[in-house]
């Protein structure tokens, strides 16, 4: 991505729309770039007296950050766990480049206490206790990273779960020259697989790994979400594909909203789409991890 200059009159949009939703006047005087993610590039900027954490892409397409403002504020509405507050989100012009922009409040990361994986169990079981109405799916199709995650809602969480996440990503993979199995066998195999597990509906973060997990003085937040209305199962077991997290967090967990029989056979099932989106995004070792794990799943 092209970096804005700090001193342009994006900077000065954006500052104009902090304030006006803030109610309080905001002069960027000062905009750091700090380590963000493949989507984005990430800023803090400040005032005297406040600060912001500000992401920023060139605005070429559909607005993946909108869908990541909703998705906080779906999170947010539930009462249970916290994440970065959304202030405000658009599209600025720099120059001769559009940028869309979400800004967040700013946190302050800490290392968790003694208490804190267990804190962070208890928070995250009410996400997934959280009472939910709607289909399995999202009212809109959002992101996860820079693939277009797609929520076409459906009642039964066997056949969202197969077309829609498995079947999708085996698409895309077909379409880069990937083609790793047959498609519409595996996604019968898939919707077989589940045919019998009726999950209550959760709104589950999405990509729920240690890297969108922190800690404040406050307690845990969780963030960069691609959320849905899905099987609360997805969310544990993508905590455990790039480094479990401590063992007091399952234990918790398990304490306060236990796991249902038969999900140490549903978690690898869970954790191919993630597989099967790094091997869209980056190929290598996880186009190879992915056909393991498909010819595990056939064999089981």
């Amino acid at each position: 991505m092209h970096e804005p200059s700090q001193a342009t009159s994006m900077w000065h949009f954006i500052s104009d729309h902090i304030s006006e939703v803030t109610d309080q006047t905001f002069i960027c005087q000062r905009a750091s770039a700090v380590s963000g993610g493949d989507t984005h590039s990430s800023y803090i900027i400040q005032s005297d007296s406040r600060r912001y954490f500000v992401k920023l892409r060139e605005a070429h397409g559909p607005d993946q950050l909108t869908h990541e403002a909703q998705g906080l504020a779906a999170i947010a509405s539930t009462n249970t766990i916290s994440n970065p507050g959304v202030v405000c989100h658009g599209v600025a012009k720099n120059d001769h480049t559009s940028y869309e922009y979400l800004v967040l409040q700013h946190l302050h990361f800490t290392q968790p206490d003694d208490d804190g994986w267990a804190v962070f169990a208890h928070k995250l079981a009410a996400l997934h206790q959280s009472k939910q109405s709607a289909p399995f799916g999202w009212p809109q199709d959002n992101y996860i990273g820079l693939t277009r995650q797609i929520n076409h809602q459906s009642d039964c969480w066997a056949t969202f779960f197969a077309h829609y996440r498995i079947g999708v990503m085996l698409e895309n993979l077909a379409h880069k020259g990937e083609k790793l199995t047959p498609i519409d066998a595996f996604v019968e195999l898939t919707e077989q697989y589940l045919q019998n597990h009726h999950p209550t509906p959760s709104l589950v973060h999405g990509d729920l790994w240690s890297g969108n997990i922190g800690f404040t003085c406050k307690g845990p937040v969780i963030f960069d979400p691609a959320v849905y209305i899905g099987d609360r199962e997805t969310d544990i077991a993508m905590t455990c594909m790039f480094g479990r997290l401590p063992e007091e967090f399952y234990q918790h967990y398990d304490t306060c909203y236990s796991l249902s029989n038969g999900y140490q056979q549903r978690q690898s099932l869970y954790q191919l789409y993630h597989l099967l989106n790094h091997a869209l995004l980056f190929g290598g070792h996880y186009l190879s991890a992915a056909k393991s794990a498909i010819i595990d799943l056939q064999n089981q």
